[in-house]
């Protein structure tokens, strides 16, 4: 894992190789598989190590400071006192918290109802999960056919759904209801195309940008959608987002393999 200043020069890199020991005595602490990371407001990284099934926390410089055990985590939210959200692949819940010492706190999020085989179920409600300076957690459904963005706040009270249902949607949702149909009646491994790619929050406000692969949605805290834009490179290629990160005045967007790009927050252009 990498870690950039704000002008872009690299200031920290954790190591990442594949099989690594994680009590190997080397100078820094190895990731096995990192699906997702978050940084607190104190500057630790949390990592979701899904290839050692942990949580791995990190100091700023770096260093290791705990491994909290969770089975399969696809998905990190760091929370204030030192709490961090998880979402998995399996578990019951779709979001759990554990405290600053590593104990499960408190379990919430019921799956959605998109298939009967119970498996298949927890497996297509996936999810991103992202935070606001309010405490709010927003839990993006990366397969849900109505592409959802859902909020909790920090003991797990649902609040709003944040969805993409306007008409020129709703030929894409059918389509991916009647998959969901034809791969359960076949028992076979689940093998689906996300819906939803990304989902990035402005901490200060609440407002949701929601990607679907190239698309990008900008919802207010309402959740009324506000302008809807279509993503490229400089270059001119889709940039398929599969991150974001919404700073005051940028997007950062990142899609793989293409990169990491920045740029000029739409809706504060149309301010100007």
């Amino acid at each position: 894992m990498l870690v950039f200043d704000a002008q872009g020069k690299q200031v920290l890199s954790i190591g990442e190789l594949p099989g690594a020991d994680a009590g190997a005595k080397t100078g820094r602490a190895l990731i096995t598989f990192g699906e997702d990371c978050d940084g607190s407001a104190d500057g630790k990284i949390y990592v979701a190590d899904r290839g050692a099934n942990l949580i791995q926390v990190f100091a700023p410089d770096g260093a290791l400071l705990r491994s909290i055990p969770v089975n399969a985590p696809v998905a990190v939210a760091a929370l204030p006192e030192g709490e961090v959200a998880v979402a998995t692949l399996r578990e019951p819940h779709l979001v759990i918290v554990f405290d600053k010492n590593g104990r499960d706190v408190r379990e919430f999020g019921d799956p959605e109802p998109l298939a009967e085989r119970a498996e298949l179920n927890r497996y297509l409600n996936i999810g991103q999960l992202a935070t606001d300076v309010q405490g709010h957690l927003y839990y993006a459904f990366a397969y849900l056919p109505e592409p959802t963005v859902r909020q909790y706040d920090r003991l797990g009270y649902a609040g709003q759904d944040i969805q993409y249902t306007a008409l020129e949607a709703m030929p894409a949702a059918q389509a991916a209801r009647k998959e969901i149909v034809r791969q359960e009646s076949k028992g076979k491994d689940p093998s689906f195309k996300r819906i939803l790619t990304a989902v990035g929050v402005d901490r200060t406000n609440g407002e949701v940008w929601i990607a679907l692969y190239n698309t990008l949605l900008h919802f207010d805290k309402e959740g009324n959608r506000r302008a809807t834009y279509k993503i490229y490179t400089p270059q001119g290629a889709r940039l398929e987002a599969n991150t974001i990160l919404v700073e005051q005045d940028l997007l950062i967007i990142g899609s793989d393999p293409l990169g990491i790009y920045e740029f000029e927050r739409p809706d504060k252009k149309i301010l100007k």
